[in-house]
């Protein structure tokens, strides 16, 4: 008789969306993804207690889910959702008309009435520059739905079931209260908080398996050595060598660590990221604990073939392989790739039966056609992202399927025992006979690592993250250890492989921008963590060229000023003709939603640059531990004046200078400064050593207990050419 053993294997992941010097996360899918899949698939499989399966947990998803349910994280698209309707500001507004329809429109947005009466209003096109015209046709109420809409469409078939208030206030349909908002969002946080134990208990019963991946999801053959990428596209251009094996190790080290703690026992499989693979790999696999992996079936085919074995699939792909050096060996196991990716792109297509069914008779052919008697059919797939596209979140399809595995629907013929097994239960029964000798080095895409390297974005990001590296490597021996490990921890963030998946021509989305935003500030917080000046070039965009947005708009003073240092707005005119510097977030890129400045101005007469910055009332509360930084940089090296934002503490300025490889001197202080309502200063040409014509680059940066929290500009310095005598003449004539 023959024996079958099926392997589901759901990978659960999200990139690290914190920045721990903010301390707030910019994007909300760990929190939205937990309230659908996460929570649903865990529900489901309780329900189906003779289906066993095995799911991997990233340790970056692992850590946001315990930031949440704690509570020492909030996202921005949280923080708009909690703010009163009433009380919402114009780009407030705007945010929600642009991000809070962020769901996919057929399967989330159109079944709920309003949902979709609301999205018909916006358009479903919104141009940037419309938002807030569009968001100022949309009532209070509207808005106070659209806040409840967007979190309450998240929800799962799970929560819903388990929650039968979340099914009344999808029935009441319009006219939410605030109250109601809380409530959704006080249950949202009761099922993040419940993810890990419902797993945890799954495990505990023996039905699933918890596997692990590298922490920060990097790709490990590149973190080893990126001239790895020749293997298998030498014709791809290389950024500078980057070789770091020992954080290979402790991206595996960690991700055994933290899963053990989180589930009560250390993982025995491991999903590495984006099945990335090479020979280097496996014997650091051994030395964590780690006992099998799991990578696409490409992989084998490009394996065997390069060891001179002709490749046959149905007697090649199911069944086990030990792989790795004598002492150091593990079991490797390949994904069906045809019916894995069935799940992710075709059965949403059809009728949840005609899936299940069709699910089946793949099953059935396989056992059939594999020549060994003992068959082991690994499906490995994400298992979050699917579900959007199913009607009921793919409740019913997986029910069916389910339901007819658990019936033994394969053995009816008496000729087959096939049951679902995690995958440690598989290799138990079904141990690996041959050893894999040759290990293919590449990923589940093309069996290459092109999405990540090669692009003139991916090697300008590579490139910065290798210099970051080399830096800390030369300032960690001077770090505290708390320093020096939460500096490594963000450098072994910017090493995930979803910034560089988004950077190139291979794939897009209406949110590159901030996956840029987020690699260049896990790489700014390495410096800044470490007590360095992050270099500018952290703050240029890695991306293609885009058109400026609001956010990002700079306008140049036209005219002197003769400002009244006073910190009052002394009269209309002694700031006009000034420039600005827009403080708001991005619309686009989410930055955070608390605004520090309503208003930066910034000019000069022939002797002084001036700089006003207008305080959010809002941010009185955090201004006692604030200070603000305007760096400036010269020919004659780098100026930096600082002040504490309180407003009892602006009364003078520091000013400090330093060359470009010399310590930082201090100059002494200045009572060019005053702060009442608003902060007003003055600095002399004189003292940053400049003349009429030269350039100047000017950032505002403001820092909390020590840590850059806001940067004006957000992107890049304003460039600041000194005035001439004829300044004015010449704006006039322009």
């Amino acid at each position: 008789m023959k024996t079958a053993r099926i392997c589901f294997v759901w990978h659960m992941h999200q990139p690290y969306y914190t920045d721990p010097v903010a301390g707030s996360a910019s994007m909300p899918w760990v929190r939205l993804h937990a309230t659908k899949a996460y929570f649903d698939m865990a529900y489901l499989l309780e329900k189906f207690p003779a289906v066993n399966a095995t799911f991997n947990f990233t340790p970056s998803l692992l850590l946001q889910l315990q930031e949440i349910g704690t509570g020492r994280v909030r996202d921005l698209f949280l923080e708009h959702a909690q703010r009163p309707a009433e009380d919402l500001r114009p780009e407030e507004k705007a945010f929600l008309i642009r991000h809070f329809f962020s769901a996919n429109w057929a399967t989330m947005v159109r079944p709920h009435p309003r949902y979709h009466e609301l999205l018909v209003k916006r358009g479903l096109e919104a141009a940037e520059p419309d938002l807030e015209r569009i968001a100022r046709q949309f009532t209070t109420q509207e808005l106070l739905d659209l806040q409840v809409w967007f979190n309450l469409a998240w929800f799962g078939y799970g929560p819903v079931h388990r929650y039968p208030r979340l099914a009344a206030l999808r029935a009441k349909n319009r006219g939410f209260t605030e109250e109601d908002k809380r409530e959704v969002l006080s249950l949202q946080l009761t099922v993040v908080q419940q993810i890990i134990p419902m797993y945890r208990n799954l495990a505990e019963r023996g039905q699933i398996e918890l596997t692990t991946t590298p922490f920060y999801h990097p790709i490990l053959p590149l973190v080893i050595d990126t001239e790895t990428t020749h293997r298998a596209r030498p014709d791809l251009p290389l950024p500078s060598r980057l070789r770091a094996p020992e954080d290979a190790e402790a991206q595996l080290r960690r991700a055994v660590d933290f899963h053990a703690t989180a589930f009560g026992r250390p993982p025995a499989g491991l999903w590495p990221s984006e099945g990335s693979v090479c020979p280097e790999l496996i014997p650091m696999l051994s030395q964590v604990g780690l006992r099998w992996l799991a990578t696409d079936e490409g992989n084998l085919a490009r394996s065997l073939q390069a060891a001179q074995k002709p490749w046959h699939r149905q007697s090649h792909l199911y069944q086990a392989y030990r792989t790795g050096p004598p002492g150091a060996e593990v079991a490797i196991v390949f994904r069906d790739r045809d019916i894995s990716d069935a799940f992710g792109f075709v059965y949403h297509k059809t009728t949840p039966d005609l899936a299940a069914d069709d699910v089946v008779r793949r099953l059935r052919q396989i056992v059939h056609d594999t020549p060994q008697e003992k068959v082991l059919i690994p499906i490995i797939l994400d298992g979050e992202n699917p579900w959007e596209h199913y009607y009921e979140g793919g409740e019913q399809f997986l029910s069916h399927l389910y339901g007819a595995l658990s019936k033994g629907v394969l053995n009816r013929s008496g000729a087959v025992e096939a049951v679902t097994a995690t995958v440690s239960e598989a290799l138990a029964a079904m141990p690996p006979a041959e050893h894999l000798a040759h290990l293919h080095s590449g990923s589940w895409i093309n069996q290459d690592f092109k999405i990540w390297i090669g692009h003139q974005e991916d090697n300008c990001g590579w490139d910065l993250l290798s210099h970051t590296r080399s830096r800390l490597l030369e300032m960690t021996p001077r770090l505290s250890p708390e320093r020096a490990e939460a500096a490594w921890n963000e450098l072994y963030a910017a090493e995930g492989s979803d910034w560089f998946w988004w950077y190139g021509d291979d794939f897009d989305t209406a949110y590159k921008e901030e996956f840029d935003r987020l690699f260049r500030t896990h790489l700014r917080n390495v410096w800044t963590l470490a007590g360095a000046n992050p270099p500018d070039l952290l703050n240029r965009p890695i991306c293609g060229v885009r058109p400026i947005s609001d956010a990002d708009r700079i306008t140049y003073p036209v005219s002197f000023l003769r400002p009244t240092l006073d910190g009052q707005v002394t009269d209309f005119f002694e700031w006009r003709g000034a420039g600005t510097i827009n403080p708001n977030p991005p619309l686009g890129a989410m930055w955070k939603t608390e605004g520090l400045f309503t208003a930066i101005h910034f000019g000069w007469d022939l002797d002084h640059l001036f700089f006003r910055l207008d305080p959010d009332e809002q941010s009185n509360a955090r201004q006692q531990a604030l200070h603000v930084q305007i760096q400036i940089e010269t020919s004659a090296g780098f100026f930096r004046l600082s002040w504490p934002l309180a407003a009892s503490g602006a009364q003078e300025y520091q000013l400090m200078h330093r060359s470009a490889d010399g310590p930082w001197q201090d100059v002494g202080p200045s009572r060019l400064i005053s702060r009442q309502t608003i902060v007003e200063l003055a600095i002399s040409f004189k003292d940053l050593r400049v003349e009429a014509g030269d350039n100047l680059g000017v950032s505002i940066v403001v820092m909390e207990h020590g840590l850059e929290v806001a940067r004006y500009p957000h992107q890049q310095s304003v460039t600041v050419t000194v005035p001439g005598s004829d300044f004015e003449a010449v704006m006039w004539r322009v």
